[in-house]
């Protein structure tokens, strides 16, 4: 029987040793967790990349235990899981779950901090503040399309959280139509959904 190549740790051994490394790189160890919905990306030509990065939670904030259940789905695959910390925010690390294999190949000179015992890694990120976005009209009209691939496209979407509470697993692409789809005839029908 052929042993594991790595063992993923509990989530708060995970945020133990995120928290240590956050204050190890001076940032706040105290944590703001976003999700995909919570990313705001607005077209701003003074910026390095052309784009200024915010964060809202106002108009969709996670549940309590996102998280968790994030962590949980990631662990069952064999990805790279990421902790990303975007900014802060007063004396809170704005932070974000990441999973994909295209993370593999990020190293120490990119930024981030290898646990290849966990297949984790950890991106503490250079100090700065991240602004919270508290205007719904900035928020709706944030960049989603038409830009190039940033690590942060590797978020877990709250959309599939709920999918997740509400089915047991992540929903296939033909369910999530079909559910429209459905939404839509009622609609027309005129029965409640």
């Amino acid at each position: 029987m052929r042993k594991p190549k790595f063992t993923r740790p509990t989530l708060n051994q995970a945020l133990t040793v995120w928290k240590e490394c956050l204050a190890g790189h001076g940032h706040p160890s105290e944590l703001i967790w976003i999700f995909a919905e919570n990313l705001c990306l607005e077209a701003d030509g003074g910026q390095p990349n052309g784009f200024r990065v915010g964060y809202q939670t106002q108009f969709t904030p996670p549940d309590p235990d996102a998280l968790e259940i994030a962590y949980d789905l990631f662990c069952d695959t064999d990805a790279r899981i990421v902790f990303y910390r975007l900014g802060s925010a007063g004396k809170k690390s704005v932070c974000i779950l990441l999973c994909d294999p295209w993370f593999e190949e990020r190293q120490a000179r990119d930024g981030f901090v290898r646990h290849d015992e966990w297949k984790i890694s950890l991106r503490p990120g250079p100090a700065g503040e991240i602004k919270e976005v508290t205007d719904l009209t900035r928020w709706v009209r944030r960049v989603k399309r038409d830009r190039t691939l940033r690590d942060c496209d590797f978020a877990m979407a709250l959309a599939t959280i709920d999918e997740i509470k509400l089915h047991g697993r992540p929903l296939l692409p033909y369910e999530r139509m079909a559910g429209k789809m459905l939404g839509r005839l009622r609609q027309k029908l005129g029965q409640p959904d």
